[in-house]
């Protein structure tokens, strides 16, 4: 196997053109190494990209927030621009694995490994984002939404160089909340993300919401939307909804093994998400 220590964007597309499909860009590699000693790829070639500043920058483009697919999610943690409204991409991050994962670990490689569990992957969902792709052919833009809901792929020859999103207006909040097995380095056994808006007239004017670990990827939970889009936001009304999820939840997993424990245990979370959406909106304006 060779390895290259890429210094520029346009040198990794070169290579990744070059090596045909069997090169493969490495930046923390806490997946993909495990994944060589397990046999389970086999690259010609390891293209390291964890010392290009353009793909590690965290940018404020005036409506828009442009994440560089290396940033880790240590460097998600310590930005400034994700406080305030976009705190639960902040709390995603904070949240995966070990300070060392968040310190190797990057955004672009938790979308690309594909994991129904990637912790960033709801609350960027929420937040519509874009995923920047360059190749030797050009840019090209693809919503993340349907990367995985329209089963869109990564070309072999291409590289995710930056995550996009509209910045959250007004009143909006993002949030986020998870479960997993131990208090510590826990993958997420379920995780909900919500980006909530609530009228001057207690009505529920904007809502997002996306799951992690219920499904065979991260995706949004549209018929939970559809229900609570410009009802009063109240007790009752979360708990109506919390059934609706559960039944999409039965629809999506049904025969599965750990549905009866994930029915149980996604009221939790989903209210964690959206009651935690609400009090950091005080924190905001206060």
């Amino acid at each position: 196997m060779e390895a290259y220590k890429a210094k520029s964007i346009d040198e990794v597309i070169r290579l990744l053109s070059q090596f045909e499909g069997k090169g493969k860009v490495i930046a923390g590699g806490t997946d993909l190494i495990i994944d060589i000693r397990n046999k389970k790829v086999k690259p010609e070639a390891l293209i390291d990209i964890s010392s290009i500043d353009e793909l590690k920058t965290i940018e404020d483009l005036g409506s828009f927030i442009r994440i560089g697919a290396a940033a880790t999610f240590t460097d998600l943690v310590e930005s400034s621009l994700l406080d305030e409204n976009l705190y639960g991409l902040k709390k995603a991050a904070r949240e995966v694995g070990s300070p060392q994962i968040r310190n190797r670990g990057t955004i672009g490689g938790n979308i690309a490994n594909g994991s129904p569990a990637a912790d960033s992957v709801p609350p960027l969902l929420c937040l519509d984002s874009t995923l920047i792709l360059r190749s030797i052919k050009g840019e090209r833009e693809i919503s993340l939404r349907d990367y995985y809901e329209k089963g869109f792929k990564i070309g072999e020859d291409e590289i995710i160089s930056a995550i996009q999103f509209k910045k959250p207006e007004g009143r909006q909040i993002l949030s986020f909340a998870k479960l997993g097995l131990r208090k510590a380095l826990a993958i997420s056994r379920l995780s909900i993300a919500t980006l909530l808006e609530i009228g001057g007239d207690n009505r529920i004017k904007t809502i997002r919401i996306a799951s992690g670990s219920l499904g065979r990827h991260p995706l949004r939970e549209y018929k939970v939307e559809e229900f609570l889009i410009g009802k009063d936001f109240n007790e009752e009304v979360i708990n109506e909804a919390v059934l609706v999820l559960k039944e999409a939840m039965e629809e999506r997993l049904k025969g599965r093994a750990t549905l009866p424990y994930k029915q149980r245990a996604v009221e939790r979370v989903f209210k964690d998400a959206i009651y935690g959406g609400l009090e950091r909106l005080k924190v905001v304006e206060a």
